[in-house]
């Protein structure tokens, strides 16, 4: 594993020139680093594939600007473009990750040939379900966010995130996963970290710029995606994904409710979910 400010890739650094591997771009999420992919990398390059992690904007320098979930989609279409990905190249997203995964495979369907999403559905298969008082109750750090200053401040305090971890994710130990976040959010960049939650609700926190790629994450994938979420995921219930695959329209699309794990589900059982994106991949 090679790490940068910009983003991890793993196995022997020759292997990102030889564009006899297709590309692999896997995109973590909130609140979480590229590391959260040290398991299901490696086993992406024994498969043949090039794997790159890019960090999110935001999280490793200071934002200059407002960042939001287009802003995400056109990094995810950069580094494809700067890896030399093909038609052959897929995309694996988590959380946030996932999120922005929809923008870019609406946005560009034609830049990746395949999409794993894990734990963040697309938007339409929440519907109402979003504001039940069940779901509201584990999406309050959503409305939280929006309490600027206040939120930066309690975010970073000690004991949130483990506390937040514990939640999504029950009997999973983050301590190493948390010793990677505290690195880098920090009072320089906990702003921009948290700006997509913001910009999803207030105008005021949008950039313009990337409004076409924000918009498009709210559609369904036009592309063969497979959806995996995890049974016991305190951030977003599974009651909610009743009729989930009717959102994944494209042949050869598939969703999979995998037991005995919670949001962060690849950390918890590593080798069944890597199993299963593996196997969907071919």
């Amino acid at each position: 594993m090679t790490t940068s400010s910009e983003y991890l890739t793993f196995g022997p650094p020759e292997y990102l020139d030889d564009h006899a591997r297709p590309l692999a771009v896997l995109v973590h999420g909130f609140p979480d680093t590229p590391h959260t992919w040290r398991h299901l990398g490696p086993a992406l390059v024994a498969d043949g594939y090039r794997v790159v992690a890019p960090w999110l904007p935001g999280y490793t320098t200071p934002a200059a600007g407002p960042i939001t979930v287009g802003s995400y989609v056109r990094r995810i279409l950069d580094v494809q473009q700067e890896f030399g990905g093909d038609q052959r190249a897929v995309l694996i997203g988590h959380d946030w990750g996932a999120n922005a995964g929809y923008g870019v495979v609406n946005h560009e369907p034609a830049a990746f040939r395949r999409f794993v999403a894990l734990a963040v559905p697309p938007t339409a298969a929440l519907g109402a379900g979003l504001f039940s008082y069940r779901q509201l109750r584990r999406s309050f750090y959503i409305w939280f966010i929006q309490q600027v200053g206040l939120a930066e401040m309690a975010l970073l305090a000690d004991g949130f995130w483990e506390s937040l971890w514990a939640d999504w994710s029950p009997g999973y130990d983050p301590v190493d996963d948390i010793a990677e976040l505290r690195r880098h959010i920090t009072a320089d960049t906990i702003a921009g970290v948290i700006n997509p939650y913001r910009a999803s609700f207030n105008p005021e926190f949008a950039d313009p710029g990337v409004a076409d790629e924000a918009a498009a994450a709210l559609s369904p994938p036009p592309v063969p995606t497979l959806y995996l979420h995890g049974a016991t995921d305190g951030a977003i219930g599974a009651e909610l994904l009743g009729d989930v695959e009717t959102y994944l329209p494209a042949a050869g699309s598939a969703f999979r409710l995998v037991d005995g794990v919670g949001h962060f589900l690849h950390l918890e059982k590593p080798e069944e979910v890597a199993g299963l994106i593996r196997d969907w991949l071919g």
